[in-house]
C-alpha cells in the first residue's frame, strides 16, 4: 500500500511534506506533487504537513479521489515529472487554489491515463 496525493494539491503544490519523506518518493509532476507508489514506506510523516490535506493512504482514499490512485502512479513514471527533496515556495496564486475543491480539469496528464479521472 501507500499513501497518495490528491485533487487538493492542484495548483497548490506546497512543498512542506518533501523535506519530511524520508525515502524521497515525492515528484513534482507540473501543477501538482506525486508519490512514487513504488518508494513509499508508508511512514505517514508527509501527511500532517500537508495544508491542504492532500495526502491520503490508500486504504482511507474516497471513491472521487480513488483515480488519483493511478494518476500518481502514472506521473511518477512521466519523463517530465521530477524528483523533489526540499520545500519551494508555493506558486503565487496557491491561497486563491487552496479554497476551491473541484480541480480535476486543471490536470494534466501526458500521455493521457486510460482512467477516467
Amino acid at each position: 500500500m501507500t499513501y497518495v496525493v490528491t485533487e487538493a494539491c492542484i495548483r497548490c503544490k506546497y512543498t512542506d511534506c518533501v523535506e519530511v519523506c524520508p525515502m524521497q518518493c515525492f515528484l513534482d509532476a507540473g501543477n501538482m506533487l506525486v508519490i512514487d507508489p513504488s518508494d513509499c514506506i508508508e511512514c505517514a510523516m508527509c501527511v500532517p504537513e500537508c495544508p491542504v490535506d492532500a495526502i491520503v493512504h490508500l486504504d482511507e482514499i474516497s471513491a472521487r479521489q480513488r483515480p488519483f490512485v493511478a494518476v500518481n502512479a502514472a506521473l511518477a513514471r512521466a519523463p517530465a515529472s521530477r524528483p523533489i527533496h526540499s520545500r519551494q515556495p508555493p506558486p503565487g496564486d496557491h491561497a486563491h487554489w487552496a479554497t476551491i475543491k473541484q480541480k480535476r480539469h486543471l490536470l494534466r496528464l501526458e500521455p493521457p491515463l486510460d482512467a477516467e479521472v
